[in-house]
């Protein structure tokens, strides 16, 4: 009885859609997959040519002075890293470390400003809300298939999905802040003659620090989680291992990997918070 009207093609018109993105902007897409890919691929080796031991002890001390000089994390930071190393997967370990950090500091850089503005604007809360909706329901995977028709397979296409996932807690969070800030606080500094640029960076921001912070951090975090995923389209790391180990039913591997992952997880969630408690 439902089958009184044609199918919509609406997977055929996807298909097309994406096909004339990728064509006509592959003079956009083709240079950052080279070199942004090159970039990246860089960043990883320079990381995994410091000696392990200088990388612990550095990620210790920041986890000591972050932490108000308290041993738990840094001691935490030690072992964690240790048992990676010893577990062989310190080369896994920078690519993931690289693809979370470039994924993160990209989704920041977008986030902040993007959320600003729909702090500021009814009309840009009102378009980029069902936006950041979209982005934040859609099941990850499937950020993969644009992911892989415009960047190929790689560490790029991996930043790509990680970076539609992670990006709407740091814009939620921001326009939030902002929009928390006291009003007599904002007529305060209206007051006082400031200008929009001044209340900004002056009054709102430094008000709403915590809780953009803390968008933040849930941006890391969706980062990182995002790195299985990406193994499933050629980013190399610990996500590749803990496919590798599910493909061919290795409890044993799969299990360290998950663990490495784990480990990297707590440190960077402890140091993100640890710089949110800090005034």
């Amino acid at each position: 009885m439902l089958n009184f009207m044609p199918q919509i093609p609406i997977a055929q018109w996807t298909t097309d859609f994406v096909g004339w993105l990728t064509s006509t902007f592959s003079f956009l897409f083709n240079p950052i997959k080279d070199h942004f890919g090159s970039f990246m691929a860089w960043t990883a080796n320079t990381i995994y040519s410091i000696p392990p031991v200088i990388i612990i002890l550095l990620v210790a001390g920041l986890a000591f002075f972050i932490t108000g000089k308290k041993f738990g994390l840094a001691a935490f930071s030690i072992v964690g890293l240790w048992l990676i190393y010893n577990q062989g997967l310190w080369e896994e370990l920078t690519f993931t470390f690289t693809l979370v950090m470039l994924a993160s500091v990209l989704s920041i850089l977008i986030g902040v400003p993007v959320g600003i503005l729909m702090s500021k604007s009814k009309t840009a809360d009102a378009l980029l809300r069902p936006v950041l909706d979209f982005m934040q329901t859609m099941p990850a995977f499937v950020y993969l298939i644009p992911a892989v028709a415009f960047f190929g397979i790689g560490m790029v296409p991996g930043v790509f999905a990680s970076l539609i996932f992670a990006t709407p807690p740091t814009v939620r969070l921001t326009n939030l802040g902002i929009r928390q800030v006291p009003t007599e606080l904002v007529e305060a500094s209206d007051a006082f003659g400031s200008t929009g640029q001044q209340k900004l960076f002056k009054v709102e921001l430094p008000m709403a620090r915590t809780t953009i912070m803390a968008g933040i951090n849930q941006t890391v975090m969706l980062a990182l989680s995002m790195v299985v995923i990406a193994s499933m389209i050629g980013a190399p790391g610990l996500g590749r291992e803990v496919l590798s180990a599910l493909q061919r039913a290795q409890v044993g591997p799969g299990f360290v990997a998950g663990l490495g992952i784990v480990i990297l997880a707590i440190i960077i969630d402890r140091l993100t918070q640890s710089v949110n408690d800090k005034k």
